[in-house]
């Protein structure tokens, strides 16, 4: 099953990866890639995880990916939209979000590209990322690595990133991982971004191309492969329909 591996594949087990010695808490991915990894931590080494259906049901079993948990999963609970604040301020819960920006430090912008003054385009606004990121432990997913989203300064800062966090002294501030369809990044004692891992298959310089900020991959190890259990859970349990491979660019197999 392994000889063809595709680098969506490889991002839904890095995905899963971040769920990993979590615990009991609430797993929010944003995306079918981090959506399909926290279906299938839940499924392999995190049974614990608990997952939203996206409104406001908690599932103990998963349905496939594009279904309710009233049709095909399993219902343990309910957290109505107002208990969803409690959960993050008291940092029961873990987040993969998106960005539009990310710098060097990993604050994030989802809020508007240009001077906030007068942006050249307004995305949706910080949205949750100021109490994720204050709150409890965050990580990145990014389908697309580029200059243009890794900058060195972001237009305005919706997540908070570490440089900041160290000086407002944010006590529960936790920037996990980021996640591209290139390499797996994390940060350095200084809180810059660094590389963690290289994808199967992805040139290191690729990474370093496509940075808008010093970035150095070229001693980083390959990012790891699935297992045969997690391509069966991937490809046959939660993602038949092959989601995944329309979120990730340069969806050829690489193993």
């Amino acid at each position: 099953m392994s000889n063809d591996i595709t680098i969506a594949e490889i991002c839904v087990a890095a995905c899963s990866d971040i769920y990993r010695h979590s615990g009991e808490l609430l797993a929010h991915a944003v995306g079918i890639v981090p959506t399909i990894g926290a279906r299938l931590a839940k499924l392999t080494h995190s049974p614990d995880i608990i997952l939203s259906d996206g409104e406001a049901f908690m599932m103990s079993e998963p349905p496939e990916l594009g279904k309710s948990a009233a049709h095909g999963g399993t219902i343990e609970g309910w957290a109505p939209f107002s208990r969803i604040f409690d959960i993050v301020a008291t940092g029961r819960r873990q987040s993969i979000m998106g960005a539009s920006q990310i710098d060097q430090y990993g604050n994030q912008n989802i809020s508007l590209i240009g001077d906030w003054t007068k942006p050249k385009r307004q995305l949706i606004g910080v949205r949750g990322a100021p109490g994720n990121t204050a709150n409890h432990r965050v990580d990145y997913w990014i389908a697309r690595h580029s200059a243009r989203l890794f900058v060195e300064s972001v237009d305005m800062v919706s997540g908070v990133g570490n440089d900041r966090a160290k000086a407002a002294g944010l006590k529960h501030h936790h920037l996990g991982v980021i996640i591209t369809n290139l390499a797996v990044l994390d940060y350095a004692e200084n809180g810059r971004v660094k590389v963690l891992s290289v994808h199967p298959g992805v040139d290191p310089q690729e990474v370093t191309d496509n940075t808008g900020f010093p970035l150095d991959a070229s001693n980083a190890p390959e990012t790891r492969l699935p297992t045969d259990e997690e391509l069966l859970l991937i490809r046959d349990v939660i993602d038949p329909r092959g989601a995944r491979n329309r979120e990730v660019p340069v969806p050829q197999p690489v193993a």
